[in-house]
């Protein structure tokens, strides 16, 4: 959620803030803002909207060499121009930008701001006062700025500028990601690498507590007590092709359309020279040596985590529990004596997953990441790492780091079984080709698709998404995409659950999508679509060769049943893309949601 980017440099700063923050827009934000400074000093604009409407009320004929830069998601106060960043103190001495949620900034402020005059409803104004009144104190920036963090408690990034030095960013970081950006006589901030790409590759990560005080020349970090740290760089591995939408209308599409490539792509990163799986031997021992196994995530991320569950099982048979991230921080359940935590997370900055890896750190159990950003916070906190290999995923609604994710689990499950002796007659790789070229036949197949939206979803307020075994856990995601974009209120259901309460909820016209592709249950989903139909619903039946029958709606090439949920999910991908379409929808950015949830 939200975006920082920061420039110091030669080049006009304002349109590489204004570029850079367009970058962060994947992110989810309701307002944006730079901050830029020059002789005549700071000047400060931002907006309400889109990075368009900010666009507008810039004064181009301001030049300057240095800025900072923010998209908004209101966590405090409502989305608006007097609430959008960046803030400045009752002096415009100093200015601002933050992500993250301040927890004790009602304390701060009565105890250290008693008589300043608020002008926002955000916590971030709280920081911005602080480091002024310390500043008033006789502290110097870096010591009111270093003093100010000490004492905040909840997470942050931020960037301030000072109107007395405006050769100077100060950068401070705890929980939310923020990395510095190195080129010759320029440096850069930023919430993501991709955003400054257009500077440089090179990058340097902060970690929490720590602040970096950037200048054209240098980037010096340091603890919040003021001791210096030595801190190496590395080169982001990311094109900025892979970051725009080419000929697509939108990025969703795009990352659709792409997962066929990134099955290949996971199959050539894991497999070694002999065709086989290649795996980390740390990696391999720390999954055999637990007696259990538990998957903790959220959103989308979540419902591979199930389907992750039920391979790890099967395959491996290792008993596995995957939890909601955000339920499993502040309840934890008792734990087995041997557990493995694997943390799923498409961007590995998710806020609430990093809440139950500290924990998890502090009981001393051993854990695993699964994401997208290698780099990431999760990446490296956690023990291990393993690369979903999707690149850049720029809509809100997850696609392809989705079924990245199951396929990283599969190959881990099968390596898990052959490690414990569990004799298995399937083979990943080979198995993943074949999902890879189904995928590829039925993401030509869209226009059906289409009219399977137009039919069942374009006037419905609601829907309902019904299966059993691995498809209830498909149903689930394909009820999360359609909500995501379509704002149609949707739910996926275990079809035996339907008698149990919901089928109350069924009325004339009601879309229901039944899927099936698991042989032993096929035939019971169809008499739960049969119960619903009764009921006056409006079915519509997606089936895989071997499950089909001839009234189905959209029959899709068969795979092996593990990884049926690879392919099964694109129909409810493609489905709630041209539904929200067809509705007028902003398909990449949906209201109120954010593609990199940094705040529990």
């Amino acid at each position: 959620m939200c975006g920082i980017v920061g420039y110091i440099g030669t080049a006009d700063a304002k349109e590489i803030l204004l570029r850079g923050l367009e970058k962060l827009e994947y992110r989810g934000y309701d307002s944006a803002g730079i901050a830029i400074a020059n002789e005549s000093g700071i000047h400060v604009y931002k907006e309400k909207g889109r990075i368009a409407a900010l666009r507008d009320v810039v004064d181009t004929s301001e030049e300057s060499e240095v800025g900072i830069g923010h998209t908004r998601w209101a966590t405090h106060g409502v989305p608006s121009q007097l609430n959008a960043h960046p803030h400045q103190s009752t002096t415009s001495r100093f200015t601002i930008v933050h992500n993250g949620v301040i927890e004790n900034y009602e304390q701060l402020r009565r105890e250290y701001l008693e008589g300043v005059e608020m002008v926002s409803d955000t916590d971030t104004e709280i920081i911005v006062q602080l480091v002024d009144t310390f500043s008033k104190d006789g502290l110097s920036t870096e010591e009111a700025f270093r003093k100010t963090l000490s004492l905040l408690e909840g997470s942050y990034a931020t960037a301030l500028l000072d109107n007395t030095d405006r050769d100077t960013i100060y950068v401070g970081k705890n929980k939310s990601p923020l990395l510095i950006g190195l080129a010759d006589g320029v440096n850069v901030i930023a919430s993501d690498a991709m955003a400054m790409l257009q500077v440089t590759n090179e990058f340097m990560e902060i970690e929490d507590k720590e602040i970096v005080v950037v200048t054209r020349e240098t980037a010096q970090v340091k603890k919040l007590d003021g001791q210096e740290i030595s801190r190496d760089s590395y080169i982001a591995e990311l094109d900025s092709t892979d970051i725009e939408k080419g000929t697509y209308p939108h990025y969703m599409l795009k990352e659709i359309d792409e997962q066929p490539f990134v099955i290949r792509n996971i199959i050539t990163k894991y497999k070694d020279e002999n065709e086989n799986i290649k795996l980390d031997e740390e990696i391999r021992s720390a999954v055999t040596d637990a007696d259990r196994i538990y998957i903790i995530a959220a959103g989308t991320s979540y419902h591979s985590g199930l389907v992750g569950k039920e391979l790890i099982e099967k395959i491996a048979h290792i008993p596995v529990e995957t939890h909601i991230a955000s339920e499993f921080l502040y309840n934890m359940p008792l734990l087995s004596k041997k557990p493995l935590f694997i943390f799923i997370s498409q961007s590995g900055e998710t806020a609430d997953l990093r809440g139950v890896l500290v924990n998890v750190k502090e009981l001393g159990h051993p854990a695993l990441t699964i994401t997208n950003v290698p780099g990431s916070t999760l990446s490296r906190e956690a023990d291990y790492t393993l690369h979903t290999h999707a690149g850049p995923e720029i809509a809100v609604a997850s696609t392809k780091a989705y079924t990245a994710q199951m396929a990283v689990m599969a190959i881990l499950a099968v390596d898990a079984a052959r490690a414990v002796g569990v004799e298995i007659d399937f083979d990943p790789l080979q198995e993943l080709g074949i999902v890879a070229n189904a995928m590829e036949i039925f993401t030509e197949k869209k226009e059906v698709l289409e009219e399977v939206a137009r039919e069942f979803l374009s006037v419905s307020r609601n829907a309902f998404f019904i299966g059993r075994s691995l498809d209830y856990y498909v149903c689930m995601e394909g009820a999360l995409k359609l909500k995501e974009i379509s704002y149609i209120q949707a739910e996926g259901f275990a079809g035996g659950e339907l008698k149990h309460g919901t089928i109350a909820l069924i009325e004339e016209g009601t879309p229901v999508i039944g899927l099936a592709t698991q042989k032993d249950v096929s035939l019971n989903i169809r008499g739960n679509m049969k119960e619903v139909v009764a009921r006056g619903a409006n079915p519509c039946f997606i089936s895989m060769e071997g499950c089909e029958h001839e009234e189905d709606t959209v029959v899709m090439p068969a795979v092996h049943e593990y990884l049926t949920p690879l392919v099964s999910v694109l129909p409810m991908q493609i489905i709630s893309y041209y539904a929200a379409l067809h509705r007028g929808c902003d398909v990449d950015k949906p209201r109120n949601l954010a593609k990199s949830v940094t705040v529990e």
